[in-house]
């Protein structure tokens, strides 16, 4: 099977978990059939990378970081591209999708935060993603969740059938067999937040939580794209605060390793990986209390609710050891179970394909 993989949104290093969703899948579908990237200029002038360890092409006029360049790159010129190379199944791993094309086309939505949330994006943003979302999603012959209840989500959002969308969790690779760096925290507790700095990833709500933690402050470290722009003086907590900003593997890794507990204050997720390496690693867990991150960790997290000053300052106390708990749970969920899921999907899309073809449709 010859499968296209479209990433045309990708910005190296800035595209947060749809980044290491295509990143981790794509190395575990190279073992099970061959894949043929499609990028946009801007990832091609960053030179070799995870995206270009097999067949690549470029579509030079598509630049990620212009929504109307890009947009057209989605809707037109990824087709022509997969349909000129011959590819069986185009999918796309992160949200959009083309309408057409000569391939079973397969669609990974990640969530709707953009519409369950409106409050977080303009009306600009959300009509711009409607125009080119809803047409690829309702047009693809197999799409992806990764969790029941974002599954659910784009039922009720689109009105697409429940029976052409496939649940396959993400998955988490265990912690690398390195020494980890030390990281200096003063001697004093280390809570981690990963996320990159968006308004639905609610980062806010753990300084002012951490503000209002009056004893035993622990040492708040947020990595992720943009998160050293955060302002921790505005809270009163600057020497309480490290802002990461944008990290490599191993100093993530580091920074879990070092870490007594884990935290998100999240308000919309798809699925929640940070949640998962958390507990790979035998970290408590504490995390915002909507229905996907329950679906995802389970009992294994303590809840509260993201908005409560006081809740989140509770949570970032010491939490309960989970340790073996958590990394049996976590070890079910691996990237090669993903990607096997994924083939299969692929297999019925090139079916659904086949069958649309003969009806005439």
């Amino acid at each position: 099977m010859h499968v296209g993989l479209d990433l045309l949104f990708l910005l190296p290093g800035v595209s947060g978990g749809r980044e290491t969703y295509a990143r981790e899948l794509s190395a575990a579908l190279r073992e099970r059939v061959d894949v043929t990237t499609f990028i946009n200029a801007e990832t091609a002038a960053a030179g070799p990378g995870w995206w270009s360890e097999g067949p690549t092409l470029v579509l030079p006029r598509v630049r990620a970081s212009s929504q109307a360049a890009w947009a057209l790159g989605e809707a037109i010129g990824v087709a022509r591209a997969a349909g000129a190379a011959g590819v069986d199944v185009l999918h796309s791993p992160a949200n959009f999708a083309p309408a057409f094309g000569p391939f079973a086309r397969v669609l990974t939505l990640h969530d709707l935060m953009y519409r369950r949330h409106p409050g977080f994006v303009g009306r600009t943003v959300r009509v711009g993603t409607d125009a080119v979302l809803i047409p690829g999603a309702r047009r693809a012959h197999r799409l992806i969740a990764a969790t029941a209840v974002a599954r659910a989500e784009v039922v009720e959002e689109l009105a697409i059938d429940p029976e052409r969308i496939v649940v396959i969790p993400h998955g988490a690779e265990p912690p690398p067999e390195r020494v980890p760096r030390p990281v200096d925290t003063g001697g004093r507790r280390l809570v981690l937040a990963v996320g990159t700095n968006v308004p639905h990833k609610n980062h806010e709500a753990l300084l002012r939580g951490l503000a209002a933690r009056a004893e035993d402050r622990p040492l708040l470290a947020i990595a992720g794209h943009g998160t050293e722009t955060l302002d921790p003086a505005r809270f009163g907590v600057a020497d309480d605060v490290r802002l990461y900003g944008t990290v490599d593997g191993e100093t993530l890794d580091d920074l879990y390793a070092a870490a007594s507990s884990y935290i998100t204050a999240t308000h919309h997720e798809g699925f929640g990986l940070p949640v998962i390496e958390a507990l790979a690693r035998g970290l408590p867990v504490a995390a915002s209390d909507i229905p996907v991150l329950r679906e995802v960790a389970g009992e294994l997290a303590v809840y509260f609710e993201p908005d409560d000053p006081a809740a989140v300052a509770a949570a970032l106390g010491p939490l309960p050891d989970r340790g073996a708990a958590g990394r049996a749970h976590a070890a079910r969920f691996t990237w090669a179970a993903s990607a096997e899921a994924t083939v299969a999907a692929y297999e019925e899309a090139l079916r659904a394909r086949a069958r649309t073809r003969r009806d005439g449709r």
